[in-house]
Order: structure tokens, then C-alpha cells, then sequence
């Protein structure tokens, strides 16, 4: 059974139970107020009644029934001793005698009872009496009183009939006009069931439920779950660019390492052909032979730098993907700018190098872990130079509202506008510096974390041709810190 059937049902349950106790309420007032003045007319004419004796002109004695003051009551007298029944002027008229009761039964049940004569329904109230004869004795008698109810019996069957029809309709209808705003109001439910659905079978996560009602307890639940399907939305999308980036990570390192392993695999066979060749057999003299065994081991030399630059690239990115964090502390910017521009000049180029005025760094502070800072210096500064074949390179500090920018800035091979994007994407290198430069393509991505860790942000302005210019803003510590 759905719920909105069982709220139906429970509500529809608790208005039948309120309209039968409303009926039995209306039904009994009017009952007791239709039947309770009677019950007193009855009583009130039972004790007006009079009886005196008299005496029949054949000599058996006559008794009189007064006190009877409308016709529209009945009543009778049973003297038992003398198997007598009076009448009153009516009842002999319509020939109407009421069953008389048993002398024991009237002591004993004195009151009303409901009887029925000839299809008519009669109310009598019955009580013991004694009747004094003409010598002053009591003879045992039952007095019945009358009325007849045919007019207030056919209104309480009417208003019975009305109530339960009534009753009978305005719970089909409260069912009906419940089962409606039930549905009504429980159809956001079935959106929410479908956008579960969706998820359930993978389906498009961007969908969210429409609802224009008011913001009661279905509401808010709608409300709650567009934002879980939000964050569910986020969390896919960076699940999949995440799983997207880890394959990609993994192909492009897999690419990387297989060029220094073929060539070391290659120089060591080459090595490996030379030495065990006999002497007497070689066209090489043996100058040539130890030239090219240097040449080979050169070759294996730079490329096990090489991989180990890429090994050490792909720990420092393995460690920010792990959400790992550095030790910070305040970070004097003058010598530390001073110290990365000094070993920068010893850097292999073949581009000028210009340090412009780092002195208006001096009391300035930042809150970091310098060794990052200046390998992120280097990494720009690097790529720099290996993308200024000829040319300039400078590096210099400018400051906006509370933020200290570093500025390092060449003429060189610059870049489209469309690869700006892409440039601190992992293993991303632009395609004219492919083949050209040495590099794979991490550096950018672990300056770019660098940054994000010191709470900084990196501007980058390239033209092709014409260099590139990169901005790296870190947020200033006002008060120096205390020595």
C-alpha cells in the first residue's frame, strides 16, 4: 500500500470515527430531548389521575377515570382482584386495550415500555396503584398512560437515515478529495524516486527536481536532495577527471620512461657488443672503441638523471594528490629572492639574465616553507630559459593591495592563447617546443600545487613569439615576525 493511500486511509479512518461519534452525539440529544418531554407528560398525567368510586344502579361498583386532559394520551386501569379494566373515554372509543402486565412484574419493573398495537407505536409509563372502594378498602391496580410516538418515531428514523447518508457521503467524499490532495502532495515524491532511479542506473546526474510548492517538509526534502544531487554532480565529475587525469598520468609516464629505458637498454647492449667483441675481429681501433664506450655511458648517465628528475616530479605530485601538506613558517621575501636569483645565474642558457630591484622586498614577509618557494622559482625560472634560445630573462617584484607578485618575464618562444589553459596540466607540453626543449612536462603542475598550498594564484601574459611573462602572487604577512 503506497503512502499516500495509508494517509488517505488513516485520515478517512479518524473522520469516520469523529462523524459516528458526531452522529450518536446529534441522534441522542434530539432522542432524549423528543422523548424526554414526553416520558414527563406521561408522568405528569400519571399522577393527575383521580379515582372515585360510585355505584352502578345494578349494584357493582363504577370507577371513575379523571384527569386525563388531552386526547392525545391514552390510559387504562387493571384492578386485578376484580379482573376490572377502565378505560379512558378514547381507548373505548377506538376500542384500544394496552397488554396487561403481571401484578409481580409492575412492583418489581415500574416504569416505560415501548409496545406495539395494530402497527401502532405506543410509549406507556406503568405504575402500581390501589384503588379505594366505596367501604374504604385498597384494591391492587396498574395504571398505564399512554402516547402515541408514530410522528416522533418517524423523525428519529428520518434524522437516522440523514445522518448515516450524510456520514456515508461526506466520507466517500473526504476520501476521494483526501486521495486527491495526497497524490497532489506526494507527487514530488515520485520525482524524487525517478532522480534516484536515475542515479541508481547512471544516468545524467545534472537533472534536478522541479518544484514550484511551498517550502513545507516535502520542500526542504526536495530542496536537500537537488543539493545532494549537486554534490553527488560535483563529486562524479571530479571523480572522473580525476580517473581521466590517473590514466592519463599513467600513459604519459609510461611514455616518458620508455625513452630513457630504450636508450639506456640500447647503449648497455651497445656496450655490452663492443667489449666482448675480439680484438683481432674489430674495424676499431682502440682509441674509437673508448670513445664511443664514454659516449654510451654519457648517455646513461643523462638519462638516469632524467628519470630521476621524473621520479622525483611524480613523488611530489603522488604527494599532493594525497592531500599532504609542508611545515610553514614567516618567510623573509628580500634574501630568499636574493639567494634564488644568485644560483639562478649559474642555471644552464643561453638567454641574458636580469634581476631588477629586489630591495623593496626588505621587511617584507610571507607565510610559507621556503624550500618549496624556491623550487617553484626555479621552475619558472627554468622554463624561462629553456624557452628563450636567445634573448632576455628577468625576474623582478611588483605589489598590489596586500599581495606581493613575482615577476619572471622573457622574450622568448611564448605561447598561443589556446594553450595557456593547458600549460599546468600534468605531462602537458605545448606542440612546438615537443622535440625541442628537454622536459616532461611536471614542472608547471608541482609550481601550480606549490602555490595553491601558500594560498597564492599564478597570471600568465604570452604572446607567440614574443615571450612569456609570468606573475606569481603570494599573500604578505604584515607584522614581521618575532625573532
Amino acid at each position: 500500500m503506497s503512502i499516500r493511500l495509508r494517509l488517505t486511509a488513516w485520515y478517512s479512518g479518524i473522520l469516520a470515527v469523529m462523524l459516528l461519534a458526531l452522529s450518536a452525539a446529534i441522534y441522542g440529544f434530539v432522542y432524549f430531548n423528543t422523548y424526554g418531554d414526553l416520558k414527563e407528560r406521561l408522568k405528569e398525567q400519571s399522577n393527575q389521575v383521580q379515582l372515585k368510586p360510585s355505584w352502578n344502579i345494578d349494584g357493582t361498583v363504577k370507577l371513575n377515570l379523571v384527569g386525563i386532559q388531552a386526547q392525545s394520551l391514552y390510559a387504562q386501569i387493571y384492578v386485578y382482584s376484580e379482573k376490572t379494566l377502565i378505560p379512558s373515554i378514547n381507548m373505548e372509543n377506538l376500542g384500544l386495550q394496552f397488554k396487561i402486565p403481571e401484578q409481580d412484574v409492575v412492583k418489581n419493573q415500574q416504569g416505560f415500555i415501548r409496545a406495539n398495537y395494530e402497527g401502532n407505536p405506543f410509549l406507556i409509563y406503568q405504575m402500581s396503584i390501589d384503588v379505594t372502594t366505596s367501604t374504604g378498602g385498597a384494591l391492587p391496580a396498574v395504571l398505564q398512560v399512554a402516547a402515541y410516538t408514530g410522528e416522533q418515531d418517524h423523525l428519529m428514523q428520518n434524522l437516522q437515515n440523514i445522518l448515516l447518508v450524510g456520514s456515508f457521503a461526506t466520507l466517500i467524499a473526504a476520501f476521494t478529495f483526501g486521495l486527491f490532495l495526497a497524490r497532489k502532495a506526494m507527487s514530488p515524491i515520485g520525482n524524487v524516486i525517478e532522480a534516484a532511479n536515475g542515479i541508481q542506473t547512471g544516468t545524467d546526474l545534472s537533472s534536478r527536481i522541479v518544484y514550484d510548492g511551498p517550502q513545507d517538509e516535502i520542500g526542504r526534502l526536495i530542496q536537500t536532495v537537488n543539493s545532494m544531487l549537486g554534490r553527488m554532480e560535483g563529486f562524479y565529475t571530479e571523480l572522473e577527471d580525476s580517473y581521466a587525469t590517473q590514466r592519463r598520468f599513467v600513459s604519459d609516464a609510461s611514455h616518458e620512461l620508455r625513452t630513457p629505458l630504450t636508450t639506456i637498454r640500447g647503449n648497455i647492449d651497445l656496450l655490452q657488443k663492443i667489449w666482448e667483441m675480439n680484438p683481432e675481429e674489430s674495424r676499431m681501433t682502440e682509441a674509437e672503441i673508448r670513445q664511443l664506450s664514454i659516449e654510451s655511458v654519457k648517455d646513461i648517465a643523462d638519462e638516469s638523471k632524467r628519470m630521476s628528475r621524473l621520479v622525483a616530479d611524480m613523488l611530489s605530485l603522488a604527494r599532493a594528490d594525497t592531500g599532504r601538506t609542508f611545515d610553514i613558517e614567516p618567510v623573509a621575501l628580500e634574501p630568499m629572492m636574493t639567494e634564488v636569483a644568485r644560483r639562478a645565474s649559474f642555471l644552464q642558457r643561453q638567454a641574458d639574465w636580469s634581476v631588477g630591484d629586489l630591495s623593496q622586498l626588505n621587511g617584507k614577509y610571507i607565510v610559507g616553507n621556503k624550500d618549496y618557494l624556491q623550487q617553484m622559482m626555479f621552475i619558472f625560472i627554468d622554463n624561462a630559459f629553456k624557452y628563450t634560445p636567445e634573448g632576455e630573462v628577468t625576474l623582478d617584484a611588483v605589489f598590489y593591495q596586500n599581495q606581493v607578485g613575482i615577476r619572471i618575464a622573457d622574450t622568448g618562444i611564448g605561447m598561443d592563447k589556446d594553450e595557456v589553459p593547458h600549460i599546468f596540466d600534468r605531462f602537458y607540453r605545448a606542440d612546438e617546443s615537443r622535440g625541442i626543449t628537454e622536459g616532461i612536462g611536471l614542472g608547471l603542475s608541482i609550481a601550480k600545487w606549490i602555490i595553491d598550498e601558500h594560498g597564492g594564484s599564478v597570471e600568465v601574459v604570452t604572446r607567440q613569439g614574443e615571450g612569456t611573462t609570468f606573475v606569481i602572487w603570494l599573500p604578505l604577512l604584515f607584522a614581521p615576525p618575532l625573532e
